[in-house]
């Protein structure tokens, strides 16, 4: 049915719409300092002026008001759909690939600590609660990496819309980005110099974009979705019932 196509979709335009526009407020407010502006006139850091900028990351976006509530709107938003996207592409395997049904649980539980990681980290907020946020967005991090890495398997392993001959290299090129992007995140954020850190929060952009794309990508499964897959989630295989002695 055609309107399960809209439950990828949302989760990409809330995350993608949600993420850019409160940096467009942050930047607006002077919160921030420019994505494109590599040499800020007073950037954040030693400087304690109230006329520095913080580097441009998507957490420090949404650090203050105005726009923190809008950036904890959109992470509690998209957390909760990328739940509800990782649950629902399970039970479409379970539907047509049951042999591939453990792998898909693995990938689920990937995809919920992501989910809970990223709400912890949106609730957080960085400057009251640094090492919350931080947690949650290294978990969430980390295990959307795995996950990416697992659907991305699964594609190649699951028939689900004989499109997987696009898909897969697709999803292939897209979770090779997401790792590479991750790594060299991980090592720059930790950096000390302005440069670094700017860099840092370009691929932390990358990232994000990447994985809304990566998840934009599973539209075309859910073409092939409907109603009646859900109820697999609460179906056992035959040989799993209990047998009764007579």
């Amino acid at each position: 049915m055609v309107f399960w196509i809209l439950l990828p979709i949302s989760l990409s335009l809330v995350s993608l719409i949600g993420t850019w526009v409160t940096y467009g407020l942050a930047y607006s407010n002077d919160h921030v300092c420019s994505l494109i502006d590599w040499a800020p006139g007073s950037p954040c850091g030693n400087n304690t002026s109230t006329a520095c900028c913080n580097v441009p990351t998507i957490s420090s976006s949404g650090t203050n008001s105005p726009e923190s509530s809008l950036f904890t709107a959109t992470i509690n938003a998209g957390s909760f759909l990328f739940l509800v996207f990782c649950i629902f592409h399970h039970a479409h395997i379970l539907d047509r690939n049951r042999v591939q049904s453990m792998l898909s649980r693995i990938a689920l539980v990937f995809g919920g600590v992501a989910a809970v990681g990223a709400f912890v980290a949106g609730n957080c907020n960085p400057t009251a609660l640094t090492i919350g946020h931080y947690l949650g967005a290294a978990v969430s991090f980390l295990c959307i990496c795995f996950y990416s890495l697992l659907l991305t398997v699964l594609t190649g392993k699951c028939v689900l819309t004989h499109m997987e001959w696009v898909l897969y290299p697709a999803r292939i090129v897209s979770t090779g980005i997401q790792i590479v992007v991750t790594v060299c995140y991980t090592i720059l954020f930790v950096q000390e110099d302005y440069m670094y850190k700017h860099i840092a929060a370009l691929f932390e952009w990358i990232m994000s974009v990447n994985l809304e794309l990566f998840e934009l990508s599973f539209a075309v499964e859910f073409w092939f979705f409907s109603s009646s897959t859900l109820s697999t989630l609460m179906r056992k295989k035959e040989e799993e019932k209990p047998i009764l002695l007579s």
